[in-house]
């Protein structure tokens, strides 16, 4: 087994990705195409204000692209020479040629990246599924790690929020497919307001400009024939995470991390409970805690000054120590 690979990865087909709308990338931005064995994604940057730049990397959520980064990564591009993925089968790459949604399968495409970019040890910066991904990736390769920040991570719950409860039947058999049929008749409109209502704590943020924006983007990805297979099998790795024990369990990984850690939750989290917080900070070795009363699960595009400011505070302390 190679350094960039990780344990538990089974092969299964994936789907061909078709020709749908380009994908938004907003002024500043530019994106590239990175072929890698067995995958091809998508990286959205912004050319850094000066070279020499620390390198980071941004990681997306459940259903999100890199786009999720377009708030803050303006807010550091002084300080950070930034760069967001699209997961396999999210944004605007294509499915894994395996067919892998898993937690393991999503690390393993960051870190053969981080591999083949050689830009590592990044600041890796990572939104719920993303930092589930993220907190795996510095624990088994902490080389490829230099400080990690995690917004709302997907981390095991005994008590699941009631809310997270449909999100998580996504895993289920046969479950997205009904789903499919029973909102086949929603307009993009409608569905993405429903996503706002679920992520953000405070939906009537989210400008007109934002939600135009974010309607485009949902009719773009209900056309693409992988998108409820991609949703589906990434959920269920999620589900399949929460169980595992030993060595691989997240929690357990957490407590290996060595990379300084800024844990973000947003007290108004209907998808990661707002209690997690302080067992997180207190997995994290080397850890520092914001929390955002105001704030649903997408704190980094709710509130992207506080969170660019805690983030400069932990490259403060990294300085002063």
């Amino acid at each position: 087994m190679s350094s960039t690979e990780l344990p538990g990865v089974r092969a299964v087909n994936a789907a061909v990705a078709p020709k749908v709308a380009a994908v938004r990338v907003a002024e500043g931005e530019e994106l590239r195409s990175v072929a890698l064995p067995g995958l091809t994604l998508t990286v959205r940057a912004r050319p850094p204000a000066r070279t020499g730049l620390a390198p980071a990397l941004y990681v997306h959520g459940l259903g999100g692209s890199s786009q999720n980064w377009s708030s803050l990564m303006p807010l550091l591009e002084d300080v950070l020479d930034g760069e967001a993925l699209d997961l396999p089968g999210f944004g605007d790459s294509p499915p894994p040629d395996d067919g892998n949604y898993s937690v393991t399968a999503h690390a393993r495409a960051v870190i053969r990246f981080l591999d083949a970019a050689g830009r590592g040890p990044v600041h890796l910066i990572g939104n719920s599924l993303g930092g589930a991904v993220s907190t795996r990736v510095a624990a088994v390769r902490p080389d490829l790690v230099r400080t990690l920040t995690l917004v709302s991570p997907a981390l095991p719950e005994i008590r699941v929020q009631r809310s997270a409860v449909p999100t998580a039947m996504l895993a289920l058999p046969g479950v997205a497919s009904l789903f499919g049929r029973l909102t086949k008749d929603w307009s993009a409109e409608q569905r993405t307001k429903g996503v706002l209502a679920l992520c953000y704590g405070d939906p009537s943020r989210v400008s007109e400009e934002a939600l135009r924006n974010a309607v485009e983007e949902m009719e773009r990805r209900i056309q693409l024939p992988y998108f409820w297979d991609a949703m589906t099998r990434s959920a269920r790795g999620i589900v399949d995470a929460y169980t595992l024990g030993g060595q691989h369990g997240l929690w357990r990984q957490a407590e290996r991390v060595l990379a300084p850690t800024l844990l973000v939750y947003g007290g108004r989290d209907q998808l990661v409970s707002y209690r997690m917080a302080r067992k997180a900070a207190a997995a994290f070795r080397d850890s520092r805690l914001l929390t955002l009363p105001d704030a649903g699960h997408v704190a980094m595009m709710e509130y992207p000054e506080t969170v660019a400011q805690a983030f400069r505070e932990l490259l403060n302390d990294i300085d002063r120590s």
